[in-house]
This record gives C-alpha cells, structure tokens and sequence, in this order.
C-alpha cells in the first residue's frame, strides 16, 4: 500500500561519519516520519559552467559561431505562453 506522500527537494552534505547535514531547515513541523531518498552527484561528471567554459575557449566549436548555426530568430515561432 503507498501513503499519500509530499516531497522537498534539499541540499545537504554527508559527513566523514556517515550523518546527513542539510543545508537550511526543513519546512515542516514535526516530530514526523520520513523516507530519505539520496541523489548522489557523480563527482567524475564535468560541471555544466565547466563544459560551456571549455566550449567557449575551444577553437574546435568555432563552427557553431558560423551565420549558418543561426537557425532561428525571434521572429519565429509563435509565444508559448503557459
């Protein structure tokens, strides 16, 4: 049977003894029962800002710069509004 649950999305760290520390408090009164479910990041995964700033100096993707790659303008399309 699954409970009717909510989820909070919260950044923390794991100590040098296995204890969970998050970053700010919780927005919920307790005492309460949880289930804990850990995202590790993978610390061999380059960082986002890492990748464009490697892409930015690299004379590799230079191609991208070309008048060609420049495929849409803000004149096409329709607005999405939601």
């Amino acid at each position: 049977m699954v409970a009717n649950v909510k989820a909070i999305e919260v950044a923390g760290e794991i100590d040098g003894d296995g204890k969970l520390h998050l970053d700010e408090a919780l927005p919920v009164i307790g005492p309460n029962r949880v289930r804990v479910i850990l995202l590790l990041e993978n610390s061999d995964d380059i960082l986002e800002q890492e990748w464009l700033r490697a892409e930015a100096g690299n004379s590799a993707f230079d191609f991208l710069k070309g008048p060609q790659e420049d495929g849409y303008t803000l004149a096409d399309g329709k607005p999405f509004n939601d």
